[in-house]
């Protein structure tokens, strides 16, 4: 389903882990920059790296709590995102060294027409249909 641009004319932007790790290391400007978004969008792929890099229980709740206050939507996996991120490997993982978790959450940008906000450009700088807006911490 594509995404509209918001009110302002701005393509909606899909967060890349790395935004959330920069929040969660107390910096300021990554929380500013989700919450200036109407609509906060991550992918599964995201979602599944936070979680999975709690060290126990308690961080694992503390992760959870935190997407939800900050109101993001996670993004399911599609048949579409599947193809794309595997075109995507296919394509640049020997060439450039991309990874699957990079692939899907690549692949799921484009699949919702969506740009992807990161500050680990140099992952995806390559793929020529994906939108990208480089974070700088």
């Amino acid at each position: 389903m594509p995404k509209c641009p918001n009110s302002a004319g701005v393509a909606t932007l899909l967060f890349d882990t790395d935004i959330f790790i920069w929040i969660q290391r107390g910096n300021t400007k990554a929380a500013l920059l989700v919450e200036r978004e109407d609509e906060r969008l991550i992918s599964v792929q995201t979602y599944m790296e936070l979680l999975q890099c709690a060290r126990d229980k308690q961080q694992h709740a503390y992760t959870r709590s935190f997407l939800k206050d900050f109101g993001l939507r996670t993004l399911p996996f599609s048949a579409g995102i599947g193809h794309r991120a595997s075109v995507y490997i296919e394509e640049y993982a020997l060439s450039h060294g991309i990874r699957a978790g990079d692939a899907i959450v690549a692949a799921t940008a484009v699949e919702d027409n969506l740009v992807l906000c990161t500050s680990n450009a140099k992952h995806f700088k390559f793929i020529k249909d994906l939108r990208l807006k480089a974070f700088r911490p």
